[in-house]
């Protein structure tokens, strides 16, 4: 499936029905009165958050979504049926925008999480509710009001503890298969990752935090180049930073420079987040024309080789302290 991050989209909600305007009518009751009922309430739509749901692919290629009109009153007092609301299931994590004025209209962080984003247009008044000491046959009933209509734009966040941020081909997907039982798409080349990938690590018994691998910004990432400055996004939730250097780089720290610039420039929330900066790729030898004349501008405070596994427990170790993970036995 094409992963989609972003949809926009059109909702109308149901107008309401309209009331009547009928009189009771029986052998023997000339004269009944009014009885004409209330129309019904026209369907809502509702966003909810799905777990099982993962992109927006479906929505990106609906332009509209539309609920049902309520049904219109009757005679006998009898109210017209309400309609249907139109739930959508959408993935747990996706922040919900008005398309023209750029506000949140809802969060949806949690499973089972909804939100109204059109309501459904009330009923019309029958002409029984119009009955008055002045007017004893009325014929006034309303009409339906109309249901709501916005533009949304939805955003999709992942739902994450730790973000790995690295250029292209600095080890993340190796490190979060090595870390995680994630099956992300790992190559020799760079842009393998095409969309971010979730993973759980267990931490002792009990313990247990949520890892994404972001797809690798190229240099320019938030003017648009590249691929991850689309993801850039789903980092921002996350309560850690862990960036990869890999040691095949020969102008490392110019490479970490940047990667914090584009962070920084994309949001100050960005900027804010802890990080872990870690040498990746361990098991191989820096080239021998390594820019090493700043390298004390450069703190590593780890180093990792993902395919021989050295240096991993200790960095599970460094991302549950710093998320204030205590470790319950062994897993």
């Amino acid at each position: 499936m094409r992963f989609i991050d972003e949809a926009i989209i059109s909702v109308s909600a149901g107008n309401g029905g309209p009331g009547a305007a009928t009189f009771f009518r029986a052998p023997f009751i000339p004269k009944g009165g009014p009885d004409g009922g209330d129309g019904g309430r026209g369907g809502s739509i509702i966003l909810k958050a799905n777990s099982q749901v993962s992109t927006l692919s479906d929505l990106n290629n609906r332009r509209l979504i539309r609920a049902k009109n309520g049904s219109p009153g009757g005679g006998n007092r009898k109210s017209g049926r309400n309609a249907k609301d139109v739930v959508v299931d959408i993935p747990v994590g996706t922040v919900v925008y008005n398309a023209k004025t750029g506000d949140i209209l809802a969060d949806l962080v949690n499973p089972a999480q909804e939100v109204v984003v059109a309501k459904g247009g009330k009923g019309g008044h029958g002409n029984m509710k119009f009955v008055s000491a002045r007017n004893r046959t009325p014929r006034k009933f309303e009409p339906g009001r109309p249901g709501e209509y916005i533009r949304i734009r939805m955003e999709m966040k992942s739902l994450a503890d730790v973000g790995l941020v690295g250029r292209p081909n600095a080890g993340k997907s190796t490190l979060l298969s090595a870390l995680t039982r994630a099956n992300p798409r790992i190559a020799d080349y760079p842009f393998s990752t095409l969309r971010p990938g979730l993973g759980v690590v267990p931490y002792g018994i009990y313990q247990r935090f949520v890892i994404a691998d972001i797809p690798g910004l190229a240099e320019g990432a938030v003017e648009g180049k590249g691929l991850g400055h689309r993801f850039l996004r789903h980092i921002e939730r996350t309560r850690l930073v862990v960036i990869l250097i890999e040691t095949l780089d020969p102008d490392y720290h110019n490479t970490l420079k940047k990667l914090v610039t584009d962070m920084s420039e994309f949001s100050d929330k960005l900027a804010g987040l802890p990080r872990i900066i870690v040498r990746s790729k361990a098991d191989l030898d820096p080239p021998p024309d390594t820019d090493d004349e700043n390298k004390t501008e450069v703190k590593f405070e780890h180093h990792i080789s993902a395919v021989t596994g050295d240096g991993l427990p200790k960095l599970v170790d460094m991302i549950a302290e710093k998320l204030g993970l205590e470790k319950e036995g062994e897993y």
